[in-house]
């Protein structure tokens, strides 16, 4: 027994506690997990608005060139650049204001007295657009390209001679590889958020959260390079400008532009932030930040927030450069509750599972313990089978022998020697009816034949038949039977059985006090039924053991060398036909020493009635 609880120790319980221990481990680390989970989810959300709002600068930067064409269309440049700032407003509402240069670096519009917006950009715009100056600017590099100087053979040979004298790369002059390198330097700057859910950081840069994308310092003639449109981005007092060029192939010595309106491009980019997922709606606001942090377009309005410090963001790209797209959380505390509820699903599936477990192996070690038991019983039970029978069979051959013999002529010893011999038949018979029934009961082979009976007749015949054996052997036997019948519906030979049984039980108990009594009585709380009583004055049964009694071959006082014949088998036959009848056997304690077997059987409608 120990080595295979030992066994299922080391097999069973040890790993899946090894287990348990692990996965409690990991149930510290689910809110880790849910919020990555949720911060993969609403990153793909920022990156794709992020996406979305290049493409859209994008297609505003092919729109303008297509408007600029068609301007173009039947006229000469020098007929349109005078007015091109009005015309080009009021062909595309994006434009705040239009110009034209020259590639020799002269500006052909707008005027500065025009109006306000063009005083200001040409205050600070002329010394650019006339590559007389480099500028901190942004732009994508991957689509434009390095900046080449222009080597058109349509261009006119003054324009080309200027270029090539300006960035000749056969004699560069200091200034030219001064602004070269510093075009190739692109400086990191930080963000302008921190988000909360950022990758882990591997360096030092990765943890001051730099932005990806940086400012780059040339001239505009560098950027055009040999390009006919393009798209740039420059920080002027710390104010975004966006600005379009375009020239024509044919005419590469006029580039048109328009620096774009960044509140009028802003509403245009609201429904982008709209198109957010009615599932994610209630959870996250998605938001639309300038360089300084301060939302711009929200798709919930009214939400306020530490700005700065998003679950998730994205910047937009070189287009719009230190804008970010950003995801914050309306309820931040629902995540935590989440995974608090997770977590303690979890630990509730894993506290049930080692309970199961630990259930489990309490009821295999039970069970094993049981047939262990159970299987030493079976060794006793044919220990015990066997002194049963040959002590008949040895009684039964040695006076059959002496009669057989003719060794005993006194007739009172004669009929002595039959007594014995009937006696130990009955034993024998009962002995194996025993075995036999509880061999057909165990396999539900078993088959009573019901009808009414009356058990007051039936117990006054069978303990008539065993009185003479009891007081053959010294016993006091007593019954009290009620005058009326007990009728009963159940199997005559069987309800004897059980009497016999329960009389023979009595018999082998009852030690040095030789007393038996049967009392037959009718009962009627809470329903008729018929109560049979055998007590004795003998050993009675250990405490704690009330029970198993009835269980197959246990016997309380189990020893061979106690002298106590018997199978085990007596009391659980007796219960089993009683319980087949719809009765049952009880023991309980008598007062003043001894025990107390109770049958139950319920009255038959007939007797009901007729006891009514």
């Amino acid at each position: 027994m120990k080595k295979v609880a030992l066994v299922l120790l080391l097999a069973v319980v040890a790993p899946s506690l090894a287990l348990a221990w692990l996965a409690i481990r990991s149930l510290r680390d689910q809110e880790y997990l849910l919020q990555r989970q949720q911060s993969l989810l609403y990153q793909g959300v920022a990156d794709a608005v992020a996406t979305e709002a290049q493409s859209l600068l994008n297609n505003y930067e092919r729109e303008f060139a297509g408007i600029v064409a068609q301007m173009l269309v039947g006229h000469s440049p020098p007929e349109i650049t005078a007015s091109f700032d009005e015309q080009l407003r009021q062909r595309w509402p994006l434009a705040q204001v239009g110009f034209a240069v020259s590639i020799t670096g002269s500006i052909l519009s707008p005027l500065p007295q025009a109006r306000p917006d063009t005083r200001i950009f040409c205050a600070n715009y002329t010394q650019f657009l006339s590559c007389r100056e480099s500028a901190e600017v942004y732009w994508n590099s991957t689509a434009n390209g390095p900046p080449e100087p222009i080597n058109n053979e349509s261009a006119d040979t003054t324009s080309q001679k200027w270029l090539q004298n300006k960035y000749s790369s056969q004699t560069p002059s200091s200034e030219n590889e001064n602004s070269l390198k510093n075009f190739k330097n692109r400086a990191p700057s930080l963000r302008s958020v921190s988000p909360q859910q950022q990758s882990l950081p591997s360096s030092k840069e990765q943890a001051q959260s730099f932005s990806k994308i940086a400012a780059s310092e040339a001239e505009f003639c560098q950027l055009m390079g040999t390009g006919t449109d393009g798209m740039l981005a420059r920080f002027v007092d710390n104010k975004l400008n966006v600005l379009f060029w375009y020239r024509r192939p044919d005419m590469p010595q006029y580039v048109f532009g328009a620096q774009l309106s960044i509140s009028r491009m802003v509403e245009k980019l609201k429904p982008a932030l709209e198109k957010l997922d009615p599932s994610l709606r209630e959870d996250v606001c998605v938001a639309l930040l300038d360089d300084s942090a301060r939302p711009v377009a929200l798709s919930h309005l009214g939400f306020r927030t530490a700005w700065k410090r998003p679950f998730v963001a994205t910047e937009v790209g070189e287009t719009l450069p230190h804008w970010e797209v950003a995801l914050y959380l309306l309820d931040p505390a629902k995540l935590t509750r989440s995974a608090r509820t997770l977590k303690l699903t979890l630990g509730a599936v894993i506290a049930l599972l080692v309970l199961a477990i630990g259930v489990g192996s309490w009821l295999v070690v039970t069970d094993l313990n049981r047939q262990l038991t159970l299987a030493r019983q079976k060794t006793d039970f044919v220990s015990n089978v066997s002194h049963e029978l040959k002590t008949p069979l040895t009684s039964i051959r040695m006076f059959s022998e002496l009669l057989a013999e003719g060794r005993v002529s006194d007739p009172v010893k004669q009929r002595s020697y039959l007594g014995i011999i009937t006696a130990e038949t009955a034993r024998l018979s009962r002995l194996i009816n025993n075995v036999l029934d509880f061999a057909r009961i165990e396999r539900g082979e078993k088959k009573y034949h019901f009808q009414t009976c009356d058990l007051n007749n039936l117990l006054r015949e069978t303990t008539e038949t065993y009185r003479p054996h009891l007081e053959a052997n010294g016993f006091q036997f007593d019954c009290e039977l009620p005058e009326s019948p007990l009728a009963v519906n159940g199997d005559r030979d069987a309800l004897a059985q059980v009497i016999v049984n329960l009389l023979s039980n009595a018999e082998k108990y009852s030690d040095s006090r030789k007393e038996i009594s049967v009392r037959l009585e009718q009962q009627t709380n809470p329903l008729p039924y018929v109560e049979l009583k055998v007590l004795d004055r003998g050993l009675g049964v250990p405490e704690g053991t009330e029970e198993k009694i009835f269980e197959q071959f246990y016997r309380a006082h189990d020893s061979l060398s106690s002298g106590i014949q018997g199978s085990g088998l007596g009391l659980t036959l007796a219960r089993q036909i009683a319980r087949a009848h719809g009765g049952e056997v009880a023991y309980e304690p008598r007062e003043s020493g001894g025990s107390c077997f109770t049958l139950r059987l319920p009255l038959c409608p007939a007797c009901e009635k007729k006891s009514a």
